[in-house]
């Protein structure tokens, strides 16, 4: 059975976004899920940099930067979601399969147009997927001071958002990596688990969660892996999945 798609919806009017979130639990082939909500482009982009989004439902006509715009921006992320139109100017379809939108729907939207709408997206996302090295060919290619290496998905302890690069540690030493950690939490989302924004850590290496002494973030939160001294923080929005983990 197909996971829900993830969806993020974009769009400055509250009942706009109430309508789709409404339509969108009344989807089943495949099912949807909204996993966050904006109000305008700014909002959308924090949002992406949090975590990664099968589909963005995207308005086109928008205070700031328009839904145009901000699928442009898209396109220079490491793991983009699929972008639909949601809007009530039929006149930008043009534009918007020029950005390669999944689909356009204007407004009204109905159930049938969107559920055909997510069809399309999730076929995109099969075929995507189909592309990437299978579960036995798991590792990360880190290249350093000249030398390329192949690390073991198996061996990495955790991923953290270091400016424009990662640090990724093994139980032995640390590698710097080039990517982003939506991209990697999209990719490995059986093997690796997002405990903080800036964050992911081996699902299989968390050994405890405790009160944290360090509470410069705020968080006072923290969880201690297999093979390290060091704890690292946990926010409170992924404390949940934490405790999941844990006592699953």
């Amino acid at each position: 059975m197909n996971s829900p798609l993830k969806v993020l919806i974009v769009d400055d009017e509250a009942l706009a976004r109430a309508r789709l979130r409404t339509l969108l639990a009344d989807c089943r082939a495949p099912a949807a899920s909204v996993e966050a909500e904006a109000a305008d482009a700014v909002q959308a982009m924090q949002c992406l940099q949090r975590q990664a989004f099968d589909v963005a439902l995207i308005d086109i006509h928008m205070p700031g930067a328009d839904g145009l715009a901000l699928a442009r921006a898209l396109r220079s992320l490491a793991l983009p979601p699929a972008v639909v139109f949601v809007t009530a100017h039929a006149e930008h379809a043009l534009q918007a399969f020029e950005l390669e939108a999944v689909d356009y729907l204007t407004k009204p939207v109905r159930l049938e147009r969107l559920q055909a709408a997510l069809q399309k997206v999730q076929k995109l996302l099969q075929a995507e997927r189909a592309l990437l090295p299978q579960a036995t060919d798991e590792v990360l290619i880190v290249q350093e001071r000249g030398r390329t290496e192949r690390v073991p998905l198996a061996e990495v302890l955790y991923l953290k958002a270091e400016l424009k690069y990662l640090t990724l540690r093994t139980a032995t030493r640390s590698y710097i990596l080039e990517g982003s950690l939506s991209e990697m939490e999209a990719r490995y989302p059986q093997r690796l688990l997002r405990i903080h924004r800036n964050a992911l850590v081996a699902r299989s290496a968390v050994r405890a969660l405790e009160k944290s002494e360090d509470t410069q973030e705020g968080e006072g939160w923290a969880v201690r892996l297999n093979g390290l001294a060091d704890s690292l923080p946990v926010s409170r929005r992924q404390l949940a999945a934490v405790r999941e983990l844990l006592v699953g």
